[in-house]
């Protein structure tokens, strides 16, 4: 795994597409005032009952509720997540609200996407893996769902070979269900 200078990791197997990641503030918010006294904000109560504040460098979105509870969506990397809750914090600061620390943050998923390298037999690919763990109805849904125990992560096959992960905590958890989904699909011989 490598950093590259926009600060997104990069694995030659895999990219991480977005990181969602929590935090509490320790208090609670008036979404109300700091709709008004933080620019760029987007609170509609009627619509959503949290606010919206968009984070430019990096790019993320932070979604803030009345409870103090702070929700970050858009990052492709933990620096990125870390960033974008101290921009957060800082515009909240700024508009008179005291928050007393940086909260610590936990990362609820990550989404990554990767290439198998060759295409892949769904129809086959729903026998070898097991249906109790396979979901897969083209009519519906073109790719097929496969859910792990260890890590716990939701893979998306699709034919082309392509896959995304999601539900995981860190970005070895992606590592190793692509390499549990590639051992599998090799032994099979469903994948070249």
């Amino acid at each position: 795994m490598r950093f590259i200078g926009s600060g997104i990791t990069i694995s030659n197997r895999y990219t991480i597409q977005n990181i969602v990641a929590s935090a509490a503030l320790g208090r609670e918010l008036d979404l109300t005032y700091l709709a008004t006294s933080m620019e760029g904000a987007e609170y509609d109560p009627a619509v959503f009952p949290g606010l919206v504040y968009r984070v430019k460098n990096p790019k993320a979105a932070a979604l803030l509720f009345r409870s103090g509870k702070l929700v970050c969506t858009g990052a492709k990397d933990r620096d990125q997540v870390n960033k974008a809750v101290e921009l957060v914090v800082d515009a909240i600061r700024k508009a008179g609200v005291e928050v007393k620390e940086y909260p610590q943050i936990t990362v609820q998923n990550i989404v990554a996407s990767a290439d198998l390298g060759s295409p892949v037999n769904l129809s086959s690919t729903v026998i070898s893996l097991g249906l109790e763990r396979v979901e897969y109805e083209p009519e519906v849904f073109p790719g097929l769902v496969y859910r792990l125990d260890e890590p716990k992560v939701v893979m998306l096959l699709f034919g082309s070979g392509r896959l995304v992960c999601t539900g995981a905590k860190q970005p070895s958890d992606v590592e190793r269900a692509i390499d549990h989904i590639e051992a599998e699909l090799r032994a099979s011989d469903l994948l070249r």
